[in-house]
């Protein structure tokens, strides 16, 4: 596994699911194969410790491992026109919870994706600009 420095903490998405218990590491391995073929052109990496996309420098969507489960965060989910998504932090987040790849429905999944693409609010200047404004 590529870590960075003395650590052990993953650097690549590959890295990050590797490392993930066999059930977890397949819904892992979904969530990334859908979110790549959805947002071909987003940029992904490890940031905060977990995997997420970016367009144009500003977090979409990602996944982290959590004790019971998987989950999905989409950045601007609570503006989302389609359900299935719940509210998560203080800012427009929402976010859906796995404990098995075969809970993920591919139709829907694509459909947040498809979402994420068109409904993004500025978190990529929200620290900058002390606000967070809609980007579309």
């Amino acid at each position: 596994m590529a870590t960075q420095g003395n650590t052990d903490k993953p650097v690549t998405v590959d890295d990050y699911n590797a490392i993930q218990s066999s059930g977890d590491r397949a819904l892992c391995d979904l969530l990334r194969k859908v979110i790549d073929e959805a947002l071909p052109d987003a940029e992904n990496k490890i940031w905060h410790a977990h995997p997420v996309w970016f367009l144009a420098g500003n977090p979409i969507v990602g996944y982290s491992k959590l004790k019971g489960g998987v989950r999905l965060l989409f950045w601007s989910g609570q503006s989302f026109e389609v359900q299935g998504l719940e509210p998560e932090g203080s800012f427009k987040a929402a976010e859906k919870r796995y404990t098995a790849s075969d809970q993920i429905d591919v139709e829907q999944l694509n459909t947040w994706l498809g979402q994420a693409r068109s409904i993004q609010w500025d978190y990529k200047n929200l620290v900058k600009k002390r606000r967070l404004d809609r980007l579309t």
